[in-house]
């Protein structure tokens, strides 16, 4: 599994933060876990298998906001004791 972390320009709301999600989800159907916060400018999500990176940004940008950083680590979900 994948934990995939992007900052976002351009959101400024919380419907903003939905837009970006339901972009995502489109892009990326097999994404769960998926955060937002425009606040910070930070979305994440944990995706089951490869990601097109390329697919993503272009989504999120079609709709006016810009995608300023991608990165991908390995995600290792944690035990419930652990949490």
């Amino acid at each position: 599994m994948l934990l995939v972390t992007m900052r976002i320009d351009g959101m400024a709301c919380t419907m903003c933060e939905s837009h970006i999600k339901d972009e995502i989800r489109i892009s990326c159907p097999d994404a769960i876990k998926i955060k937002a916060s425009y606040k910070s400018g930070d979305v994440s999500f944990v995706v089951g298998g490869n990601v097109d990176e390329k697919a993503i940004r272009e989504k999120i940008e079609e709709t006016g906001y810009k995608v300023i950083s991608y990165k991908e680590e390995p995600y290792e979900k944690k035990p419930f004791w652990k949490r």
